[in-house]
């Protein structure tokens, strides 16, 4: 059986839903970001118990079909940005509508009416972040997060950044304080 989370973006997350599964002696296959598999059915109770635990960690567990394709999306598109070594060699569209397995006109139409945001702008703050991690680690120069985030240059890397922070990547550097957002407010 399949539960979907929302909120759920991170290992953290992934880490406390498998608590409390197995606090309610319920057994997984797999826990993913925005998704579990569990291996029995969930009574009423179990279900409510769980909802009550997701939501004192600022989780919520889902009902709804639309919902629950939003986080789908959020989930694929971070899972993708974050949580990969590489992003995939397609474009986003194509990977989305694979990953899914649904047409990427109605993918992005939901979104927008849903998020009142389109897909685009929820990669690039996506993107953007991931690169503010990358500046931070100090691992990679602005050449190497261009490529490895697929940005045709380093120019269209640092207008982008300051389009969405303000700030040149460089700026941004050199800040002591640097300020990044949780997965979770972007």
């Amino acid at each position: 059986m399949k539960l979907y989370i929302k909120y759920m973006v991170s290992i953290r997350c992934k880490m406390m839903v498998k608590e409390e599964l197995k606090k309610l002696g319920l057994q997984f296959v797999s826990v993913d970001l925005g998704e579990v598999d569990i291996m029995e059915n969930i009574s009423d109770q179990q279900r409510e118990q769980f909802k009550i635990a997701l939501l004192k960690s600022g989780l919520e567990l889902m009902d709804n079909k639309k919902a629950m394709l939003i986080e789908k999306i959020k989930n694929v598109i971070i899972e993708m940005i974050h949580h990969t070594d590489e992003l995939p060699k397609i474009n986003f569209s194509n990977f989305l509508s694979e990953k899914l397995d649904y047409d990427y006109t109605y993918l992005a139409n939901l979104f927008s009416e849903t998020e009142g945001t389109t897909i685009e702008h929820f990669i690039l703050l996506h993107k953007i972040e991931k690169v503010k991690e990358l500046i931070i680690y100090n691992e990679l120069n602005l050449t190497e997060i261009a490529w490895k985030l697929h940005y045709s240059s380093v120019a269209a890397l640092s207008n982008q950044f300051k389009k969405i922070t303000g700030l040149t990547p460089s700026f941004f550097k050199s800040l002591k304080h640097k300020r990044r957002s949780t997965l979770e407010n972007v």
